[in-house]
């Protein structure tokens, strides 16, 4: 670690090493069909462009993000794979997408019809995805609400000048949960956007690229390019290569999580009975109590949520709860069952240690999903990159 300097404060390790191994497990679970890794929110918080280099070297035909900017960060880091963009961009982006050869999700003819003025307007012929809405009921052609008025609308949308139509996806709603309704409901989507691309194909606007898998799918439906030719469909998986199940119903042994946060002991001191620690006084010490100060707080992504007992952390291969509330900044944690605790230790918040938490176990404790717990790591947080177990690169927002 000591190769490549930075400030031991709170920080995240990204184990390539972990990610690689992810990708090549998910390609497998997925029979060999290629993948479209996801990469939005800064590849769920372990960094984008880091990653994506990853996955590229690794073999992945296609990058997905949520957002223009994304794209763009990943284009000025060097990548070159397709990039899909999930979201909404303002049509009057057109030229950059284009001159980026970025791929807009198109996903109403209104969109569609803007999307298309701009690009006209300047000279420029932009790469398209059709989203199909076939039940998630965000964004997308609503093939539930009218089969044959949205087919007719992206039948229109594919045919405007200026766009150029390359791709049908769609998104999947409850394939990461067991329940027979939800199973049918899914088996429903897919049938559904069986039928678009039928439709679509029949009408001479076959795409040439098509993709309803997200992580779920992937490892539930590895055979759902049934009905579709095969070697026009893509998965597009995202939690599973950073580590993590979709859910409790989808689970995936030889997955290995790839983010560890860790921060260092500032300060250990003896809680004598009746000193209190923390705001609000939520904890006062009924017994002699070794209390230590730890640099990292609810700023850099550790939830507040874990106050009072709930969060645990490894210090020297032990669980030492948290003390009272986690602060802005700071936590206080009990470590009177690690009395060699001294200032400089590393404690890890989660990941990489064997007596904490991870970031599932975060999730289950805070009411949320392993998802939030890694975007929610803040900014300022450098992202320490290990491969064999020995720092590579260290990226710091704040300073690079």
């Amino acid at each position: 670690m000591d190769a490549i300097p930075f400030e031991r404060h709170v920080w995240a390790e990204i184990d390539l090493d972990a990610l690689r191994h992810n990708f090549r497990l998910t390609r497998q679970q997925a029979g060999g069909m290629p993948l479209c890794a996801v990469v939005k929110a800064d590849a769920y918080g372990h960094g984008a462009v880091r990653c994506a280099r990853v996955f590229a070297q690794e073999g992945a035909a296609w990058l997905a993000v949520s957002r223009l900017t994304e794209a763009l960060e990943l284009r000025q880091g060097g990548i070159g794979l397709p990039i899909l963009i999930l979201g909404r961009t303002d049509p009057r982006f057109a030229g950059v997408l284009a001159g980026q050869q970025i791929t807009q999700c198109c996903y109403s003819l209104a969109y569609a019809r803007a999307l298309s003025e701009r690009a006209t307007a300047a000279g420029v012929q932009v790469d398209i995805h059709l989203k199909a809405d076939t039940g998630m009921g965000r964004i997308g052609f609503a093939l539930q609400a009218g089969f044959d008025a949205a087919i007719r609308e992206m039948i229109e949308a594919a045919g405007l000048p200026g766009l150029h139509m390359t791709g049908l996806f769609q998104h999947f709603s409850v394939a990461d949960e067991a329940g027979a309704d939800s199973v049918a409901y899914t088996a429903a989507q897919h049938a559904l956007f069986v039928r678009a691309f039928e439709a679509l194909r029949a009408a001479g606007q076959e795409p040439a690229l098509v993709h309803c898998d997200n992580s779920a799918g992937t490892l539930l439906h590895p055979d759902w390019p049934a009905g579709l030719p095969r070697a026009r469909c893509m998965g597009r998986p995202g939690i599973i290569l950073y580590g993590y199940p979709p859910s409790h119903d989808v689970p995936c042994p030889g997955l290995r999580p790839v983010m560890a946060m860790k921060t260092v002991v500032s300060m250990v001191k003896e809680l004598q009975p009746g000193q209190s620690a923390s705001y609000g006084r939520r904890f006062t010490a009924k017994a002699p109590t070794l209390a230590a100060t730890l640099c990292a707080g609810y700023a850099d992504g550790y939830p507040r949520l874990l106050s009072e007992g709930k969060g645990v952390v490894d210090i020297h291969g032990v669980p030492c709860p948290v003390l009272g509330r986690v602060c802005m900044d700071q936590m206080l944690v009990d470590v009177t069952a690690v009395p060699q605790t001294a200032e400089g230790d590393t404690a890890v918040l989660w990941g990489g240690g064997t007596a904490g938490d991870t970031a599932e176990s975060i999730a289950l404790k805070t009411g949320t999903i392993s998802y939030e717990v890694l975007c929610g790591v803040a900014r300022r947080v450098p992202r320490v990159y290990l491969e064999q177990g020995q720092a590579v690169a260290v990226d710091d927002h704040l300073t690079r």
